[in-house]
Order: structure tokens, then sequence, then C-alpha cells
């Protein structure tokens, strides 16, 4: 018995790995996490027992997965964009080995890849950028010393920004002072769903572009210079033998 962390991606049900996809048809026990995991990425599974944690607390859903492992049975346990990423499998993983449960992760499609796609852009730049920062804006969950903000945006990096966008005009402020009001800024409100809306703008009017559009959840905010570049160096990667 294992119990199979899945990155479904970021909502695109073909975003998915096979070895996912694969996992998810055949496991006879699927937990997930309704919220952000469309139905469609579930399609075609055999599960006699499928249940949406969006409401469980992590003492409910160590208890299914140890109730799952007494009956011999795989779990499909199905996680967002990447389980590795803002998907809170460490403290699930801490009680799986307590409970000698085997687990494994399986990668998944980002929300960052996801949004570079939808913007057309690649995040590393030759002259640009070669450093791409995944962060989160400090809200419930502290950041630790030397992770704010401030301080990861004096290397003028690739920045993707988890779960701030309701405090975009406080980031936009934290960023301004080391990549300039007038760096580029992307929004993107569910990257790879139907629904998927882009914002874009400036550090100096993000905010505002925002706040008219509506979004307050469930969007990435990808900040640099890459998002505009023009004359950067070519790669030497396909560079001609001289």
């Amino acid at each position: 018995m294992t119990v199979y962390f899945i990155g479904a991606g970021p909502g695109d049900p073909e975003l998915i790995t096979v070895k996912g996809q694969r996992l998810i048809r055949t496991c006879p026990v699927i937990l997930y996490a309704g919220s952000l995991v469309p139905d469609a990425v579930l399609s075609g599974h055999s599960a006699a027992s499928v249940v949406n944690t969006a409401d469980l607390h992590l003492d409910e859903i160590i208890a299914l997965l140890e109730a799952a492992h007494a009956r011999g049975q795989d779990v499909a346990r199905v996680h967002s964009g990447d389980p590795s990423l803002y998907g809170a499998i460490g403290e699930q993983i801490r009680r799986l080995n307590a409970l000698a449960i085997p687990y494994e992760i399986v990668p998944g499609v980002t929300a960052a890849a996801a949004c570079a796609a939808s913007l057309g852009c690649e995040f590393t730049l030759p002259g640009i950028s070669q450093t791409v920062i995944l962060t989160r804006f400090a809200t419930k969950t502290s950041m630790p010393e030397g992770e704010q903000l401030a301080d990861l945006a004096r290397h003028r990096a690739t920045m993707a920004i988890h779960l701030g966008v309701r405090h975009i005009e406080r980031i936009a402020a934290d960023l301004i002072p080391h990549y300039g009001e007038q760096c580029p800024v992307a929004v993107i409100f569910r990257a790879s769903w139907p629904d998927e809306e882009k914002v874009l703008g400036t550090l100096a009017d993000i905010a505002g572009k925002v706040l008219e559009k509506g979004i307050e959840r469930t969007a990435l905010i990808v900040v640099g210079y890459v998002l505009n570049a023009e004359g950067f160096t070519d790669s030497s990667l396909y560079r001609k033998p001289v």
C-alpha cells in the first residue's frame, strides 16, 4: 500500500503527468483538494472511495489514509499544481512516517509554469534574469528571516508570488524600491482554467488594475523585466559555431 501525493497541475486537466493520471484512474481511494482540483482531473477513475478534503482538518485526512493502509488500498492524494510547492504535504508526510505508511510524490506542472505559457514568455533570459524566485506573501504564516519580499527583491530576479493578490498594493510598494515603478507585472487568475484572466501592468499601476478587475484570490503575481524584454542576448545553446 502506498499514498501517492499527486500534482494535478494548475487546472487544465490535460496538464497532468501520465503517471499521475494513471494512478488517479487505478487507485481504489482518492482524496483530492476539491476547491483547486477540477472534477475533470478525476475523469475515468474507478475508485470505490472519493473524498473531497477541502473541508477536512489534518487529523481527519490522516485517519482516512490510515484506514486505507489498514485495508491495503493505495491512495491517490491529489493536490493542485505541484504538491511540493505550498501543497501542505510536509505535515502529512510527517504523520505518515510516524505511522510507517509508505508514500511517494508524483510531481505536477506548477502554476508558475502555466503562467509563463499563458504569457508566452521565458522567465530566464540572458542578461535579464537567470533566476526565478517562487515565494509567497506573509499573511497567516510568517516568513523566515531574510525571506521578506524586500529582501528577495534586491536580486531583481524574476519573481512569482503566490497567495498575495489581495495585498497587491503592499507588494508593489515593497518591490518598487528595487525593481522601479516601470517594472512589468502580470497577475494571472486561475492560469490554464477556462475562466483564466490576465492583468498586465507595471508596479506603479498594477494594484489599481487588479482592483478594477475584482481579482481577490487564486492568482499568481509575476514580476520581472523578462515580461517585456526585447534586446536580450541570444543564449549560447543554439549559437552558430565559428
